[in-house]
């Protein structure tokens, strides 16, 4: 088992690690819209978030020397599914022709931001 972090991500707020790594899968932690380099948490529209989300996760991906194409699930969780139309549009986006499994999950504001995306991913 091998724990995931770089500089290039954002450090986790509480007792948990960005990413491990076992037996050739990745389990992602929740990435929320955090800047890795300030540490801010971004309050914006869905699809800034998600976008952030995600980016956070790329970094996680290539932190363990994988990348979005050996993402095999995700799960989001927004704050209303009234988002869900604009997550899948950056979500999409950010994953092209590859289609992971996924669950979109609405589960309120936590802090103030609607998406958090966790995923497992093929190392």
């Amino acid at each position: 088992m091998r724990t995931v972090s770089s500089p290039d991500i954002p450090s986790p707020a509480g007792h948990y690690s960005p990413g491990i790594e076992h037996n050739g899968l990745l389990f992602v932690s929740g990435q929320v819209p955090r800047c890795p380099k300030t540490g801010i948490l971004m309050i914006a529209s869905i699809a800034e978030e998600t976008a952030q989300c995600l980016d956070n996760l790329d970094g996680v991906l290539r932190a363990a020397g994988t990348d979005r194409s050996r993402v095999l699930k995700v799960t989001a969780y927004i704050s209303s599914i009234e988002y869900w139309p604009e997550l899948n549009r950056a979500y999409a986006e950010f994953f092209g022709d590859h289609r992971p499994a996924r669950a979109v999950i609405p589960s309120g504001q936590f802090k103030g931001f609607n998406v958090e995306i966790e995923a497992i991913a093929a190392v």
